[in-house]
């Protein structure tokens, strides 16, 4: 089988990284946008490694009772895998779930790696580390609100070389441009809807306890003369020509 190919899946847990797990002729697919219980048909995208594949959920067969419509429209399962941006890997799952689902992954691994036989571990909510519970509305001190959004007081964003601004698509350098961060802060948010004109690079947004929020611009550096991301950028770029005027996130 082949990238782009569809495989109707019953995924069975979670995994490290944001993903899923299936099986398909007991080779192991790695499944993002899934929920453990749920019968998925799936678009692979990566079928070069012997020991696993990936692939992303375009339709849900059978759905879980913890599924919910994507807090982030941009990433929701209703749009094409490859216009999606990367960073939310949860955000089609009831918030109570997603936390099951992260100790689980935490739990796995302290066992596994760190040979812990029963660990003790909670999940709490973002900027509530002492466990205090539900962090209310979220306020620029980053503590997460009811919904789990607007938590997030540093994000970074791409520009590509035809001035686009924003996240990368997941497991791709293809930058997707949205014009919400629900997980980010309600300023960085709006700080990242004013950003154009920068050259290719990466633009990272933060905001500081004492308020505000910080630009700070890395632009693409040169790779060396010969490698291949340098022959790429030598080459005729059509619509690229435009790289640094920027566009509107």
């Amino acid at each position: 089988m082949q990238p782009g190919d569809l495989l109707d899946l019953d995924v069975t847990d979670v995994a490290h990284g944001g993903v899923f797990v299936a099986r398909h002729e007991g080779r192991v697919v790695f499944v993002e946008g899934a929920i453990p219980g749920e019968r998925v048909r799936a678009e692979l995208t990566d079928t070069a490694k012997a020991a696993f594949w990936r692939a992303d959920v375009v339709d849900v067969l059978d759905a879980s009772a913890h599924r919910r419509p994507h807090v982030w429209a941009a990433a929701d399962v209703s749009v094409p895998p490859a216009e999606r941006p990367g960073g939310a890997d949860f955000g089609h799952i009831d918030l109570d779930e997603q936390r099951v689902l992260k100790k689980r992954v935490l739990d796995d691994a302290l066992t596994r790696f760190g040979g812990v036989s029963e660990p003790e571990t909670t999940i709490s909510p973002a900027g509530d580390a002492g466990g205090r519970g539900d962090a209310g509305d979220a306020d620029s001190s980053g503590a997460e609100a009811s919904d789990g959004l607007r938590w997030r007081t540093r994000v970074s964003l791409h520009v590509d070389e035809e001035g686009r601004i924003g996240p990368f698509a997941a497991r791709s350098h293809r930058v997707i441009e949205t014009p919400d961060l629900p997980l980010a802060t309600a300023e960085i948010e709006e700080v990242a809807r004013s950003l154009e004109g920068f050259v290719p690079g990466r633009v990272d947004l933060v905001q500081p306890d004492e308020g505000g929020v910080r630009v700070i611009v890395r632009p693409e550096q040169p790779r060396p003369e010969g490698s291949e991301r340098a022959e790429r950028a030598d080459a005729p770029r059509g619509r690229g020509a435009r790289a640094g005027r920027g566009a509107r996130s």
